[in-house]
């Protein structure tokens, strides 16, 4: 079983322009979900909105300008209760700085832990849901 999905690219941004992309609530609906309800704060569980439903997510780490991670459950119906009593996987976002531009590398890791069938829808539609939201991402922080 594949137990992560991985991204990278470079933006024409700085570090701190790209974590604040994805940490501001005011920022992360431009380019991710459609709707953040709660705070985007470490041990906080904001609830993301997107066309397809409702999910919760377990802020667990954040480095200003470097590293930012949260638990969710992928691919999965809407969720909104307490993600540490649920099989989840980790969303890790790396940013480094490189002179004008950031490199951004995103993991969603720990597929094979999961039910597999979760496993597999979660590893079907994030493999290209990551590849769609990390360009918007780029759009986003380079027309702006």
């Amino acid at each position: 079983m594949q137990d992560e999905i991985r991204r990278e690219i470079i933006i024409k941004a700085s570090a701190k322009q790209v974590y604040d992309a994805i940490i501001d609530p005011k920022k992360i609906i431009k380019w991710f979900p459609d709707k953040v309800e709660g705070n985007i704060e470490v041990g906080n569980q904001p609830i993301f909105t997107f066309d397809h439903g409702r999910t919760s997510v377990y802020i667990l780490a954040a480095k200003p300008y470097e590293y930012f991670a949260y638990r969710w459950v992928p691919g999965g119906p809407s969720i909104v209760e307490d993600l540490l009593s649920v099989p989840t996987t980790l969303i890790e976002f790396h940013i480094e700085e490189q002179g004008s531009q950031t490199k951004v590398t995103l993991t969603e890791s720990g597929f094979a832990s999961l039910p597999i069938d979760l496993a597999k829808k979660g590893i079907k539609n994030n493999s290209g849901g990551w590849e769609y939201m990390i360009n918007r991402l780029k759009k986003f922080l380079e027309t702006n």
